[in-house]
């Protein structure tokens, strides 16, 4: 039997950043993840400096260590089939990383026992201690598997009610394809019916696209539409030739879900905690596990419910419950939606300063 203060059940962002805060408090910390890392995972890899500082990482230390790091220092924004909007930064004011690389760095930095190739396929609670997988003990379990976490399906103890956002995505390296997009000026497509956006990020010698939608009907045909528009426009060629890969998260307030329970906290994806207007789910991975270790640490060995609940108080604070626009009142905004996202200045201050880079 493996004995430890804290099980951590996935080795994302989420997971190291609350694994290495418990670690550096004192606390023995086990992480188990069901992949061997440094492991594919689709993503645009979407980083603003408050990141870094949450991490406590300089950005020339990650740089310097040979991992990718791509500095953006404006975008092009529209809808699409429309003329795009470019913004300029006189300073860099965001970043991208390959998530292959970035998740394996963290957990490395975290220095705690890693479990790879584990997937968690049981979990009981035996007094105050929970057993995962009959072979591990833990006094704590911090569920950080993303949307498909295990621990928040057993959480919740039961299906999920809120519609998740999907999304499709590819990396590749950039050999044997064209592409308009500059290095340092990633380029956003809002859908026309305003429910997604597709992307196109340049990162050193790879090249990230995807699409993500809040509707989840005729998906496949926005794939493909999107596909098609990327050939077309000469955004990438060779488009067509990608292996897409699959992904789903919820977006921040919009169903509840439980976040603690007994011994238990649910981080990062897996406390559905994605930014609704971009997507971001790196940056609210991370203070999630920040505020998870931190209310941990400040328990006095306390674990049950009630003192967790504090965690779940200052991340429903953070995420606060969104109010869905009026079903009469959707086509006109819709309409003006579309009209601002041509306007320099809203491109700018809302789609870019408080959506995106949150600002």
């Amino acid at each position: 039997m493996i004995a430890c203060d804290a099980l951590v059940v996935g080795g994302g962002p989420a997971g190291s950043t609350a694994a290495r805060a418990l670690g550096r408090a004192g606390w023995n910390v086990v992480v188990m993840d069901r992949a061997t890392f440094p492991r594919e995972k689709v993503c645009a890899g979407w980083l603003t400096p408050e990141v870094f500082t949450l991490l406590e990482l300089d950005p020339a230390e990650y740089k310097a260590t040979g991992l990718t790091l791509q500095e953006f220092t404006g975008f092009r924004t529209g809808v699409l089939e429309r003329p795009l909007v470019e913004t300029r930064y006189p300073q860099v004011v965001s970043y991208a990383i390959r998530r292959y690389e970035f998740d394996a760095f963290l957990l490395r930095r975290a220095q705690v026992r890693l479990l790879e190739h584990t997937p968690l396929a049981t979990l009981a609670r035996v007094g105050d201690r929970w057993i995962a997988n009959g072979e591990i003990e833990a006094r704590v379990v911090i569920g950080a598997g993303g949307h498909f976490c295990p621990v928040a399906r057993h959480l919740r103890g039961g299906t999920e009610a809120a519609a998740p956002v999907v999304a499709k995505e590819a990396e590749f390296l950039l050999e044997g394809h064209d592409t308009r997009v500059a290095p340092d000026t990633p380029e956003l497509f809002f859908c026309r019916d305003l429910e997604g956006y597709g992307w196109c990020v340049r990162k050193g010698d790879y090249v990230n696209i995807g699409i993500g939608r809040r509707d989840n009907h005729d998906f496949g045909a926005h794939v493909r539409d999107f596909t098609d528009f990327l050939e077309r426009t000469q955004v990438l060629t060779g488009a067509s030739r990608v292996k897409w890969r699959g992904h789903a998260y919820l977006a921040s307030g919009t169903g509840p879900r439980p976040l603690v329970g007994d011994g238990l906290l649910l981080v990062g994806d897996a406390a559905g905690l994605a930014y609704p207007e971009s997507g971001e789910g790196i940056r609210p991975a991370i203070e999630s596990g920040l505020l998870a270790a931190r209310t941990l640490i400040e328990g006095s060995g306390r674990a049950d419910a009630t003192a967790l609940e504090p965690y779940a108080q200052a991340v429903r604070r953070l995420h606060p419950p969104a109010s869905p626009s009026p079903a009469p009142v959707r086509g006109a905004i819709r309409a003006l939606g579309r009209a601002l996202l041509g306007s320099p200045f809203f491109a700018r201050h809302v789609v870019l300063d408080r959506w995106f880079l949150r600002s």
